[in-house]
């Protein structure tokens, strides 16, 4: 009399036996080598001349700041309709152009065909965004 632990343990040895003979075959494969030369040319070409098509399509989030402030919860739920809510910024300075939070510019507010802009006036360098990610 056959039981299902027999059909399980014969099922599960064909399984075995099926991925043993797969990977055998793997195994069989010539894999052809590439000298370990060749690797480094290809990755000093990536460094000095990089394929920016790759990030081109990625999607960021671009955000104007015109100031901060830090306020209780307690006067936080006390706003309404017609609050007013000091910055720390003064009226006429430039806003800050954040690119996913990170500070890469300052513009000023335009408007054009009756919808806002902002028009950059001082672009901060890599080399200061990258001092800044430190």
């Amino acid at each position: 009399m056959t039981t299902n632990d027999d059909i399980d343990q014969d099922s599960m040895a064909d399984d075995w036996a099926a991925a043993m003979q797969e990977q055998a075959a793997v195994d069989a494969i010539d894999v052809s080598r590439v000298p370990l030369d060749e690797l480094h040319v290809e990755s000093e070409k990536n460094i000095h001349n990089p394929d920016l098509d790759v990030i081109l399509d990625i999607p960021v989030s671009i955000s104007m700041e015109v100031g901060r402030t830090s306020i209780t919860i307690r006067n936080l739920l006390q706003l309404n309709q017609g609050s007013v809510i000091e910055l720390d910024r003064l009226a006429g300075e430039p806003l800050d152009v954040l690119v996913n939070g990170t500070l890469i510019a300052h513009g000023e507010v335009v408007v054009v065909n009756e919808k806002f802009g902002i028009r950059m006036t001082d672009v901060i360098s890599p080399s200061e965004r990258i001092k800044k990610l430190r």
